[in-house]
């Protein structure tokens, strides 16, 4: 039986993760349109991703006892100047996003739900594949500065990027 107080974060939780899918979304569409499909695919993923964490709250609320609610969300940036600040932005919202788990760590903590607490440390992993990822993106475009050759190709290998972090290997 889940707490008000857990209930209510974790409700708070699966509006954060429902507005990463629709940034996600929006961040797809506006690089579809400037023809980087490479990177509008990345970013489709990335949407459905985050709509499956959505779920998986979702689904781990109604099954403690608690009543998952679905939000109103706040509409994204549809607009970016470059595709380089549109995964700056990318990257400060998955900083925001940890944060935002973190803290709901801390209130199944402080509530002892440590059935909560366990189940929450699969999104603590997550969130370190996540911001990695952000980081090598971010490191690979100011690599390539404003080498246009250089966005093609990455452009082209976004799809396939893959990321393993110390996360990744835990034991389990």
């Amino acid at each position: 039986m889940l707490s008000k107080t857990i209930e209510e974060a974790l409700n708070k939780q699966i509006r954060v993760e429902a507005e990463s899918s629709q940034i996600y979304l929006a961040m797809a569409c506006w690089a579809e349109v400037k023809g980087l499909e490479g990177v509008a695919n990345f970013m489709f993923a990335q949407s459905d991703e985050e709509r499956e964490h959505m779920l998986k709250l979702v689904k781990f609320v109604n099954e403690r006892g608690g009543h998952a609610k679905i939000s109103q969300l706040n509409a994204p940036n549809v607009t970016f100047k470059s595709f380089k600040e549109m995964f700056e932005k990318l990257f400060e919202h998955e900083v925001f996003v940890s944060q935002s788990i973190n803290e709901l760590v801390h209130i199944s903590l402080q509530e002892k739900d440590y059935a909560t607490h366990n189940f929450l440390q699969w999104y603590v992993a997550e969130q370190i594949e996540e911001e990695a990822v952000a980081r090598t993106i971010l490191d690979k475009i100011n690599m390539i500065g404003d080498d246009k050759g250089g966005l093609y190709l990455f452009d082209r290998d976004i799809e396939n990027l893959t990321v393993t972090t110390a996360a990744m290997n835990a034991p389990e």
